[in-house]
């Protein structure tokens, strides 16, 4: 062999060496494991309610459509708070201390809690009612800091409530309004309904609903005043007293209108609102933006893009109405 193949041999040598050198980095950066992200969920329902597990499950069934799967590449950790102050504030700071990429918050009561606990760890939120007034963001197109979501519902919904209970109850002439007047959306709810009430010809006091007790002494006070009726505004605390309120508007002959679809399921006569499973679904596309890099202060805050009218035949017979046909035809859901 001449030298100058010999010296080409090893050239070729060193080359080849050289390249495979040169992979090996590559190689084992590519059988590196992806890193798990963390999620947290603080849910403001109790373990036991039906909603509370729909709402979980209808979460991580649109992470899943966004490839979060649990156990895999992300892990879920949620807590449920039961309408528990106490309980929803110790479970929020246990979930900071988890450092999680992302909280997620499950109604007023648990952004609040969560809110509190942190102003740096990202969170998105469903089913809240005015974040503007609650100081969570400084406005809806600008969220300005580490929270964004999706609003239960703007409040000239509430301005239907007084229209639907003289449609389906033409008689009623007074209506109590159950409110929750510890958060901000219980007092402008009340005042939207008090601004329409008259142009139905509805005469409207308000029920403090704070605790089982008030709520009970309230609707019963209202039952005794002849053609009333009652109309339920969206609170935590009216979702946690939901069997105790419709019980009650049953067993006092009062018709009643309901700002979420549960209360009509479980026996009360009619609902309009937000689609709520519907605003978890939203909400997963928003954790999955925050997951690979935005922020929430660039995603604005969305208004809900679905509502449903829920009515239930059978507890409008208990109640001698007869719903009008216009109503039942827009009606999304009818219980016989």
């Amino acid at each position: 062999m001449s030298r100058a193949s010999g010296d080409a041999m090893r050239r070729r040598e060193f080359i080849s060496l050289l390249g495979s050198a040169a992979a090996w980095p590559i190689a084992a950066h590519a059988q590196q494991p992806e890193r798990m992200r963390r999620i947290g969920v603080l849910l403001g329902l109790a373990e036991t309610d039906p909603q509370g597990q729909t709402t979980l499950t209808t979460l991580l069934q649109a992470l899943q459509q966004s490839g979060w799967i649990d156990g895999r590449n992300v892990r879920i950790d949620y807590r449920w708070g039961g309408f528990n102050a106490e309980d929803l504030r110790k479970h929020a700071l246990e979930l900071v201390a988890l450092g999680p990429d992302v909280m997620v918050a499950t109604g007023g009561a648990s952004m609040t809690t969560l809110f509190q606990a942190t102003r740096t760890i990202p969170i998105v939120f469903a089913n809240v009612p005015d974040p503007v007034g609650s100081g969570f963001v400084e406005s809806l197109s600008r969220p300005g800091g580490n929270t964004t979501g999706f609003l239960q519902f703007e409040y000239s919904l509430t301005g239907k409530w007084p229209e639907l209970l003289k449609q389906i109850a033409p008689n009623v002439t007074r209506a109590a309004v159950l409110r929750d007047l510890a958060i901000t959306a219980g007092i402008g709810q009340f005042a939207v309904i008090q601004a329409m009430a008259p142009s139905q010809n509805l005469e409207v006091t308000a029920i403090n609903a704070s605790d089982e007790q008030e709520i009970a002494r309230g609707i019963e006070a209202s039952a005794r005043i002849p053609n009333g009726g009652l109309i339920v505004t969206a609170s935590a605390s009216n979702i946690g007293n939901r069997q105790q309120i419709v019980a009650l508007a049953a067993r006092h002959k009062l018709p009643a209108v309901y700002f979420q679809r549960a209360f009509v399921t479980e026996g009360g006569l009619v609902s309009y609102g937000a689609d709520f499973f519907d605003q978890f679904r939203r909400a997963a596309g928003y954790i999955d933006r925050i997951l690979k890099g935005e922020k929430p202060a660039d995603l604005a805050v969305q208004a809900p893009t679905k509502y449903e009218l829920a009515i239930n035949l059978r507890t409008a017979k208990a109640l001698g109405l007869t719903v009008p046909p216009a109503l039942l035809a827009r009606a999304d859901e009818v219980i016989e």
